[in-house]
């Protein structure tokens, strides 16, 4: 387990069960006491759920995962789980198993509006206190030629992304537009997760 942050608060711990890197700096930005505690849960879903179903399960499941874990050792927090889906014509796409996947993918995004949801769940560790909710932003990428999606699955920064692209990198030279919130789509609405702290006690700002 990592702590992100250094000083001591006087609110309760979070526990991010994620090791991606861009949850970790957006739930710095709440100046929270946040410990690291990453889930292995297994990521299949049912194929007849919707969008929000899959990423609110998904991220209820990391959750419970840690959670579960926190409870056996007899140790507390608020549990984090977070789930990002890339949705294109009702189609989920998810990270790219290689780069022939990477730029199928990218070429369907190119010149079309997709949307991007992300599932959050809370779990209180102890009590077993659960929240889950999600969002959703529409996303237009910018028309691409097979020369300019070659040369950014080349970056490397595509092929640990749900849609093969990361809107915080060289990914924003690709996006035209969005509708909705930004840190959506880079994979921790901060704004729906102050409201959801709220229901804990905790409110930021």
């Amino acid at each position: 387990m990592e702590n992100i942050l250094d000083e001591p608060h006087d609110y309760p711990l979070l526990v991010l069960a994620s090791t991606s890197p861009r949850r970790q700096e957006l739930i710095h930005t709440l100046q929270l006491p946040v410990e690291v505690e990453p889930s292995n849960e297994d990521e299949t879903v049912d194929i007849h759920w919707a969008p929000y179903e899959t990423v609110e399960q998904l991220a209820l499941r990391k959750a419970n995962s840690v959670a579960r874990a926190r409870r056996a050792r007899g140790e507390g927090g608020l549990v984090i789980g977070a789930d990002t889906i890339v949705v294109l014509r009702d189609t989920i796409l998810g990270k790219p198993e290689n780069e022939a996947d990477a730029f199928r993918m990218l070429s369907a995004l190119q010149n079309e509006v997709h949307e991007v949801y992300t599932g959050v769940a809370i779990i209180d560790a102890l009590t077993g206190v659960e929240l889950v909710r999600h969002r959703k932003t529409a996303v237009w990428m910018r028309p691409l030629n097979p020369e300019q999606i070659t040369r950014y699955i080349a970056s490397g920064e595509p092929m640990d992304k749900a849609g093969s692209y990361g809107i915080q990198g060289l990914g924003a030279a690709l996006v035209d537009r969005i509708e909705g919130c930004y840190f959506n789509v880079v994979g921790l609405p901060i704004s729906l997760l102050a409201d959801m702290l709220k229901v804990y006690g905790i409110e930021k700002p």
